[in-house]
Order: C-alpha cells, then structure tokens, then sequence
C-alpha cells in the first residue's frame, strides 16, 4: 500500500509537471498536497532515467486524469479502492515500459521536488519528446 500511495503521489506530481511551468514564474513551488517533504538525498540521474522519467511521466498525467475523473464518478468506497488499484496497475506497467523501475521514477519525482534546476530540465526533455 505504502508502494502504491508513493506512485500515486508521484503520478500527481507527473500531472502537475507539464503545468508546472505557468506557474513557475508566477509562484513558488508548493508541495500539491501542502505537507512537508523529506529531504530527497542528492543523486546524480542519467541523462537517459530523466528522459524516461520525463517521458513515463507524459503518459502518466494521462492516466491520471482519466482515473481522477473515474475516481470522482465512484459511487462507494469499494469502487474507488477498485479504480485506484487500477490505476497504480497502469501506471507502474508506464514506468516499467519507460525502461524504469518504480523506486526510481519516484526518486526523481521527489529529486525534481527539492530541485527547480533538475525540474527545469526534466520539463524541457518533456516539450522535446
């Protein structure tokens, strides 16, 4: 469960990526869900993992707004649950097929939360792809 809501938080982070920029010169960046996030340790991403990451993440805010819209449709508790899983389903084959594993796409995702400049170049490797 702990592995789904952490996916689910970064596919929220993926959706608002490709809006981020708008609002970059206009705010400072906030974490969405207003909590405090934990310090990501530094890593040096590839070339190559924040391209896929860039490009899981494009398909990734697809899905999420479809199952957000499905998710606000669910009548019960039970139905919610059901496209949730779903949705976390379709979302880590996304990751998987972008040549990442889930543990490091959502590394990024909370790398890019902690730097605007690594932020910067994922959105520009997303408006190339």
């Amino acid at each position: 469960m702990q592995r789904m809501t952490a996916l689910f938080s970064a596919a929220l982070l993926a959706a608002g990526l490709m809006t981020v920029q708008a609002h970059a010169q206009q705010e400072p960046a906030q974490d969405p869900a207003g909590q405090p996030q934990a310090q990501a340790p530094a890593q040096d991403f590839s070339d190559d993992q924040l391209q896929q990451f860039a490009d899981a993440s494009q398909e990734i805010a697809v899905i999420s707004q479809e199952y957000t819209e499905r998710l606000h449709a669910a009548e019960d508790e039970q139905t919610q649950q059901e496209v949730r899983m779903e949705a976390n389903d379709k979302m880590v084959e996304v990751v998987e097929e972008n040549g990442l594993d889930v543990d490091t796409f959502n590394a990024i995702g909370h790398a890019i939360q902690q730097d605007p400049e690594l932020m910067q170049r994922v959105q520009q490797m997303a408006e190339q792809s």
